[in-house]
């Protein structure tokens, strides 16, 4: 930690800083660097809740701003006030990018553009965060951080795009950047549109839980507290221009999680419902973790079953933050 400690005086701002990913790293950075400055700047959009963040609100060094990455005067005026920008902002579910590209197109792509706009401006710091889902499905192996980017879905192509963007003020105009690319995330707060959240909230209820096609396709998952101390590690030790893949190593198929889900909760998996396959649904994703091995020396410290229990457990136990969370969000399974 000793490399990280310059988080302490760094002002930091967060975009999206009220989704799952980016308010579990808000929290994250109060717990190990109690003295930090944080700028939380959020549209909330679909996914964001002011309840995830509720135990900071209140903090010295905390401040939070609505509004939209596409807001160029916004965007603007908080990155020349800042250090360093975690760009966690991003429309992020498949099944939505199928129905609707333009939203992911607008917030993943000229979103980006206009933070890199103000970065260059000011001659900050950008750490992007990104997704195993721009190298698209492998049947084989893992892909590194040089593989070409083969995205499957609208939501996929806009997250490549908007790395390409990165890469392209990196190496036009010089801008201090690096991309971080992390496989599947789960644990508290997060929306429950997403599989391990609907599915603890749908077995709650005794209802049925959609699965698509066999349900055997295959995601890494990664507890977000994981995710979360691999950025901050990569703040502080990566190399400018660089990307960095995260992972948790835990490559299981969609109907075994649902199962070991069920078994924690004593239900039975005849909640289980198959449903039709969604087009272009991608079989496995797999990314190699060598680089941050090596040159961060990070590696995860929860196991699956560990942050399986745990995240169960959050949302059993936190109805108030639910209340907030429409059941029209336990859709259809990512």
């Amino acid at each position: 930690m000793k490399r990280m400690i310059q988080l302490e005086n760094t002002r930091l701002l967060v975009t999206g800083g009220l989704g799952f990913i980016g308010s579990n790293f808000i929290l994250y950075l109060f717990d190990k660097f109690p003295n930090c400055k944080v700028v939380n700047f959020d549209a909330e959009f679909v996914g964001s809740n002011k309840k995830n963040l509720e135990q900071v609100s209140n903090k010295k060094g905390y401040q939070y701003v609505k509004g939209n990455i596409n807001n160029n005067t916004k965007i603007e005026k908080l990155i020349q006030d800042c250090d360093v920008v975690f760009n966690f902002a991003a429309e992020s579910h498949v099944d939505r990018s199928i129905d609707n590209p333009k939203l992911f197109f607008d917030s993943n792509i000229m979103g980006t553009y206009t933070i890199l706009e103000a970065i260059r401006k000011f001659d900050k710091k950008l750490i992007h965060i990104s997704t195993d889902e721009v190298f698209g499905s492998l049947k084989i192996g893992s892909a590194t951080e040089k593989m070409a980017f083969n995205p499957s879905s609208p939501y996929a192509a806009s997250k490549a795009a908007a790395e390409l963007l990165v890469n392209s003020y990196y190496t036009t105009y010089g801008i201090d950047s690096i991309i971080t690319r992390c496989t599947n995330n789960y644990g508290p707060r997060q929306f429950p549109e997403k599989l391990i959240p609907k599915v603890i909230l749908l077995a709650k209820q005794n209802k049925k839980i959609p699965i698509y096609g066999s349900g055997k396709n295959v995601r890494d998952w990664i507890f977000v507290f994981d995710h979360c101390d691999a950025i901050a590690n990569i703040f502080a030790g990566g190399k400018k221009g660089n990307s960095y893949n995260i992972a948790g190593h835990n490559e299981i198929d969609n109907i075994t999680i649902i199962k070991k889900i069920l078994k924690i909760m004593n239900k039975s998996t005849s909640l289980i419902k198959y449903v039709r396959d969604r087009p272009g649904h991608d079989f496995r994703y797999s990314l190699n973790t060598d680089k941050i091995e090596r040159e961060i020396r990070w590696k995860p410290k929860y196991t699956f079953d560990e942050g399986l229990n745990f995240t169960i457990s959050w949302y059993l136990n936190n109805n108030s933050w639910l209340r907030h969370v429409s059941e029209k969000s336990i859709g259809r399974t990512k």
